[in-house]
C-alpha cells in the first residue's frame, strides 16, 4: 500500500515560499526553525528531488521547486479553507444528520421533537431512517441511533436514556373466551402474539418476584417484525403479547388492555442512543445527540405506567 502524501511538509514548503524564509516560515507556524528545516528536507528527500537552494544568506527556488511551488500553496490554501469552514461549522452548525430509530417509537415519538429542533437549527437536515431491524450504524453511514433493548457488548457508544418496560396484556375479549394465564407456563396453552425482532423470538422468558425464573416458548396466529401491527389483532381478542409501556401509552390510553401475570416480569430493557465510537463529532450531530438525550429521557420516563391487577 503507497505512503499517504506528507501534507504537513507540504504545507510548510509552501510557507517558506510564500515568506522567503526558514525563520519567518517557523515564526508563523509557531515551530522550530529546525522542524522547517526537518520538513524540507523529509520532503525532498521522499521526491527524489531537490526544492531549495540553501546558502547563509540567500535561500532560493531550484527548478522542481518553481513547478511544484504552486501546487503546495493549492495543497495549504485548500487546508486552510478546510479547517476555516469547520471552524464555521462549530459556530454556525448545517449539514446533514443521519439518525436511524426503530419505526413504531421513531413515528410515535422521535418524529413528534423534532419540529422544535428543526426551527431552532433551520441550517441542519436530518435523514431519518425507520426501522425495527438492527441497522449497521457504521457500514450505513449513520451519526446515530436509537435502540430499545438490553445492548450487547460492542464498540459502539451508548448513552442510556431510561427504562422501558415491557406488559403481558390481553383483551377482555380475549380473556372470556380462554380465560386467564395464573402462571408464565400456562401460556403454552394460549394464543400467542409474538415481535420477530426480540432477541429470542422463539422463547418468552419471565421472572417471579421469588426469583423464579421460566421460560415459554409462544405460538399462535400472528407474528410481526412491528409492535404496531399486532395491536389490532391484539385489541380483536386474538390473542395475548408483550408490549412496551410507550406503546401502551399510546395506542391503550383507556386501559382497555388487560396486564396479566403481574407478579411477574419480562427482561429489562431501555431505550438507548448509540454513536459510532470516537469522541470527535461535527457540531449539528453533538447538538441533535444533546437535544434527544433531553426530550427523549422525559418522554420515556413519562410514557411508563404502573401495571395495576388485573379485575
Amino acid at each position: 500500500m503507497p505512503n499517504l502524501p506528507d501534507l504537513e511538509a507540504w504545507a510548510i514548503f509552501a510557507k517558506v515560499v510564500e515568506l522567503r524564509s526558514f525563520t519567518a516560515a517557523a515564526e508563523d507556524i509557531g515551530v522550530s526553525k529546525a522542524t522547517v528545516s526537518k520538513a524540507v528536507t523529509r520532503l525532498e528527500k521522499a521526491l527524489g528531488v531537490q526544492l531549495l537552494h540553501r546558502s547563509s544568506r540567500h535561500l532560493s527556488l531550484t527548478e522542481s521547486g518553481r513547478d511544484l511551488a504552486g501546487r503546495a500553496q493549492q495543497l495549504l490554501s485548500l487546508g486552510e479553507e478546510t479547517e476555516d469552514a469547520a471552524r464555521d461549522e462549530a459556530s454556525n452548525p448545517r449539514g446533514l444528520v443521519r439518525l436511524a430509530a426503530p419505526m413504531s417509537f421513531g413515528i410515535a415519538h422521535v418524529g413528534s421533537v423534532l419540529p422544535d429542533f428543526l426551527a431552532r437549527y433551520p441550517d441542519i437536515a436530518i435523514d431519518l431512517h425507520l426501522s425495527d431491524d438492527l441497522v449497521d450504524i457504521v457500514g450505513g453511514g449513520f451519526d446515530a441511533a436509537l435502540r430499545i433493548g438490553a445492548l450487547a457488548d460492542s464498540s459502539l457508544k451508548a448513552r442510556r436514556l431510561g427504562p422501558v418496560d415491557r406488559h403481558l396484556v390481553a383483551s377482555r375479549d380475549y380473556l372470556e373466551r380462554w380465560g386467564e394465564p395464573k402462571h408464565p407456563s400456562d401460556l403454552k396453552d394460549h394464543e400467542c402474539l409474538c415481535y420477530a425482532y426480540l432477541p429470542n423470538p422463539e422463547s418468552w422468558r419471565f421472572t417471579g418476584k421469588n426469583g423464579e425464573e421460566v421460560h415459554v416458548r409462544p405460538s399462535g396466529p400472528l407474528r410481526a417484525n412491528n409492535s404496531d401491527a399486532m395491536m389490532s389483532t391484539l385489541k380483536a381478542g386474538l390473542g395475548i403479547a408483550i408490549i412496551p409501556d410507550f406503546m401502551l401509552a399510546d395506542h391503550d390510553p383507556d386501559r382497555e388492555l388487560i396486564p396479566l401475570l403481574t407478579d411477574w416480569s419480562a427482561p429489562p430493557i431501555a431505550l438507548h442512543l448509540v454513536t459510532p465510537p470516537g469522541s470527535e463529532r461535527p457540531a449539528r450531530v453533538t447538538l441533535l445527540l444533546d437535544y434527544l438525550a433531553e426530550t427523549l429521557t422525559k418522554k420515556c420516563a413519562d410514557s411508563r405506567i404502573s401495571a395495576p391487577k388485573a379485575e
